[in-house]
């Protein structure tokens, strides 16, 4: 990605945030002025603090000297950025680009299908996080890896702010939430390029059906352009330089 971009005339900086790695231990200042240790990752995230790591690579970007911003990004990153958008509207940046969002809210309730025992998870967490204890761990005949109930319960949650690519109600007529499905999503109103892997694995197997649905949420707002990579799976495995010129090309449009 970096050279294509580069070979554009476009300048690349990657950067994580608080949700990267499973479990990381980070140093935070306190409100008395003092260095202390707090646990991030995905196995603790708050999908929203995701507002404060984007706003503070545009900081740093502009003490730098750069003044026009494109936005990247892959996987959960796609979810933040339209969730970032939509708290964060008056933004500096001038494009979106969206690679593989994902429905995580969809997949876990897939793992129950069963919408009281979904429910009564969900219900559990919230109880959890109501008595100070969100960064425990959720047992694991709910969830078989390492996620704390404050985690769990904003991923899970249908009415959430994780809750941007509803794929899972939307192709199978589900009921889970009350708000405005693709609510975030469609708070994007500047240029935004939308990408899937053909094979994208956590679409249900229904690629093309998940970005159609997409396409008619958006069917009045020629904001929008959607791509489909053929043979690429959720990673862009061994596809990695198709998706590089896709994006380099269209950001110079």
């Amino acid at each position: 990605m970096a050279e294509k971009l580069l070979s554009k005339g476009i300048a690349y900086f990657p950067f994580n945030n608080r949700g990267a790695h499973l479990i990381k231990r980070l140093e935070k200042i306190n409100e008395k002025g003092q260095i202390e240790k707090q646990n991030y990752g995905t196995a603790y995230e708050q999908i929203k603090d995701c507002i404060i790591d984007i706003d503070s690579a545009l900081d740093f970007l502009k003490t730098q000297g750069y003044r026009e911003f494109y936005l990247l990004g892959y996987s959960t990153g796609a979810n933040k950025i339209c969730v970032y958008n939509y708290y964060q509207p008056d933004n500096p940046i001038s494009k979106f680009i969206l690679a593989g969002g994902g429905d995580d809210t969809g997949l876990f309730y897939q793992q129950v299908k069963n919408k009281t025992r979904f429910c009564k998870f969900l219900s559990q967490a919230k109880t959890m996080i109501k008595q100070g204890k969100g960064q425990k761990f959720i047992p694991k005949y709910i969830l078989d890896y390492p996620m704390s109930y404050q985690a769990y319960f904003d991923t899970a949650n249908p009415d959430g702010d994780y809750n941007v690519f509803p794929f899972y109600e939307a192709l199978n007529k589900t009921k889970l939430s009350s708000k405005k499905l693709f609510r975030e999503y469609l708070s994007l109103k500047k240029p935004t390029l939308v990408v899937y892997g053909q094979n994208d694995e956590y679409c249900y197997g229904r690629v093309e059906e998940a970005v159609n649905i997409l396409k008619k949420q958006t069917a009045l707002q020629d904001n929008y352009s959607y791509q489909i990579i053929p043979g690429a799976d959720h990673g862009f495995s061994q596809h990695n330089q198709e998706l590089a010129s896709l994006v380099s090309d269209w950001l110079i449009e």
